[in-house]
């Protein structure tokens, strides 16, 4: 399975074995229809990032500080409707080594909550170096520390998200690439 993706659409929490094989179909994979929502999720604070209807572009939100269980998640579902998410994309804090640690654990859980209270689908996105990255881009914007810090979840969801987009865009334009071969091969039209 691929580090990066945990619990995609292709690849289900039970399965073990090998992807589908999909150049066979006749069925070329569906446009995404509505927004994602990125979140960087930590003990303070949920940093988030939205995409655009076509999922190419992600744009941060405001940053959710958090209070307890019931406020942050009634806080999501605000956001959840407001912006017609369809799917949540959580950054998964791998170890470098790419081993899963406690908070791999904690994020597991609060993926399977979020599953569970909003009832969509939910990607685990590996998020290493995504706020070493975050950081990185703000110290070079030249902005103050201070501002920096109110804003460092909140480009590390974007970045989160922006690459899971990435991913399964080149995903499926593989996946197309590949009908259109099987197809051709056939002699289909």
């Amino acid at each position: 399975m691929d580090s990066k993706l945990k619990n995609s659409s292709l690849h289900s929490p039970s399965s073990t074995g090998p992807s589908p094989d999909l150049s066979t179909t006749d069925i070329t994979p569906a446009p995404f229809e509505g927004r994602f929502l990125g979140l960087d999720v930590g003990s303070k604070t949920i940093g988030m990032a939205v995409s655009d209807l076509l999922g190419i572009t992600a744009q941060g939100l405001q940053t959710l500080r958090r209070k307890n269980k019931r406020t942050d998640f009634g806080w999501l579902e605000k956001v959840i409707r407001e912006y017609q998410v369809r799917e949540i994309v959580v950054g998964y804090p791998l170890r470098m080594s790419g081993l899963e640690g406690i908070q791999s654990e904690k994020m597991q859980l609060f993926a399977a909550e979020l599953r569970k209270r909003f009832g969509l689908p939910v990607h685990l996105w590996d998020e290493r170096l995504t706020s070493v990255e975050a950081n990185r881009v703000l110290r070079e914007s030249e902005m103050s520390i201070k501002r920096r810090g109110e804003v460092v979840d909140r480009l590390a969801a974007v970045l989160i998200l922006q690459a899971f987009m990435e991913h399964r865009a080149t995903s499926r334009s593989s996946l197309h690439c590949d009908d259109l071969f099987a197809r051709a091969w056939r002699g289909d039209r």
